[in-house]
């Protein structure tokens, strides 16, 4: 079985990984019952005990937790243990200025760092590579993941972090960079800066990329494999689990396995909240089995897939796989790998006296690139250098916001057209598969 980190625990028999998760979900929801305030009263409300949970079908007797659960109790309220025993802290761009904040015992690191292993395995990453990764180090968890589980594997990891271009370009020549990580579009332009600089990125020695962050179509998927001839994989994640590492895509490419001996999925009518069968698309519900420092039961992602009815995939592992994420069951849109809330914008906007009440944002695909304009009117009509100086402050509040640079057109009064009682400030063009 090539490609492979970890064979013992990827190719388990179904019957030990039910085993192994009913243990470890038992274990998880003592602790959080012992530890965890917000479960204590969720328990109570729902006049269920730890005790309750005897079979994995048990866990629908368990709370749901949701994003908003996490910020209301933020930054350190989900906790399951004490600061202490943490070394790392990660968060999320908060939508409302409340980010969600994990904290991760060393543990919980050793755990991320196995995953990804696996995940970055599977996508052909051995301890021969040049692993380069252009992702921004900080408290977004996108960087450090692949880092540690690249490490683990056993490569030599450059970590070239966000942006310039020019510069990842040369790092991939001077130093021989045969796998790459981070996000797909971001690939692709890499690929259209190498051909400015007259580099043929086909000559370059990048073999192989895992991407994640953002939903990537075919198309764009299969440029970036003619652009620098090179296998491309899909990884799924998300902070409140780990960061990247929750499911990646093996060789057949037609679905994720996701880590059963570290997460327990289900998925869900998002209105109903019932379970949904096998093969039927719902939202998906994750719950932590060996999380330390902040446990989850049943969060809900809102992350639109489906379960596949399949036993063992022709790869040879056994552990469940899931569709690609098809969309959001809320509001929430994903641009470059940018998780956005039109609130967000909102937010930047409305802080700008010269802004008027009506704005948008205008998705639409180019080269098989996610691209995002905001327009908003002005009060009054503006001068050129007024609007300009506009555009370019706002280019830069809303860049600092949600990671990439948009695009800002600003208009005249009364420009943009009423659409009725709630303004849509999402006009949404792209491509859809």
């Amino acid at each position: 079985m090539d490609r492979v980190f970890n064979k013992k625990r990827e190719t388990l028999p179904r019957a030990k990984i039910n085993e192994l998760q009913l243990k470890q979900l038992k274990q998880t929801v003592h602790t959080v019952y012992d530890h965890v305030p917000f479960y204590q009263k969720r328990f109570k409300e729902l006049k269920v005990t730890p005790d309750d949970i005897k079979t994995l079908d048990d866990i629908t007797k368990l709370p749901f937790t949701t994003k908003d659960d996490l910020r209301t109790h933020s930054p350190h309220g989900m906790m399951a243990t004490s600061l202490e025993n943490c070394i790392e802290l990660h968060a999320s761009s908060g939508t409302t200025g409340v980010p969600v904040t994990v904290c991760y015992t060393p543990k919980d690191i050793e755990v991320w760092a196995e995953v990804m292993a696996r995940c970055l395995s599977m996508a052909g990453l051995t301890k021969k590579d040049i692993f380069q990764n252009p992702i921004p180090y900080g408290t977004f968890t996108g960087a450090f993941g692949f880092h540690y589980g690249a490490q683990k594997v056993g490569a030599l990891v450059i970590p070239s972090g966000k942006g310039q271009s020019e510069r990842q370009i040369k790092l991939m020549q001077y130093y021989g960079t045969t796998f790459v990580s981070g996000v797909a579009s971001y690939m692709l332009r890499l690929g259209q800066v190498a051909q400015e600089l007259d580099i043929n990125p086909k000559k370059l020695k990048v073999r192989n990329g895992l991407f994640g962050a953002e939903m990537f179509t075919k198309g764009l998927k299969q440029r970036i494999m003619d652009t620098w001839d090179m296998d491309v994989h899909d990884i799924y994640g998300l902070t409140e689990m780990c960061g990247p590492g929750v499911s990646t895509d093996c060789d057949q490419h037609n679905g994720h396995h996701l880590w059963e001996d570290h997460f327990l999925i289900e998925i869900i009518d998002p209105k109903t909240l019932e379970p949904v069968g096998i093969e039927e698309e719902g939202e998906v519900v994750l719950t932590t089995l060996t999380k330390e420092g902040m446990p989850l039961l049943r969060y809900r992602t809102r992350d639109l897939a489906k379960l596949f009815d399949e036993k063992v995939c022709a790869c040879g592992r056994t552990h469940v796989k899931h569709s690609t994420i098809k969309g959001r069951s809320d509001d929430m849109i994903i641009i470059r790998g940018t998780n956005i809330y039109p609130g967000q914008i909102e937010s930047v906007v409305m802080k700008h006296d010269q802004v008027g009440g009506n704005w948008h944002m205008v998705l639409t695909t180019e080269n098989d690139v996610d691209m995002m304009t905001v327009e908003v009117e002005t009060k009054e009509q503006l001068s050129q250098l007024d609007t300009m100086a506009l555009e370019e402050a706002l280019t830069k509040e809303i860049q600092s916001v949600i990671v990439f640079t948009p695009r800002i057109a600003v208009l005249p009064p009364s420009t943009i057209p009423e659409t009725g009682l709630k303004a849509k400030r999402v006009i949404d063009k792209r491509k859809k598969e």
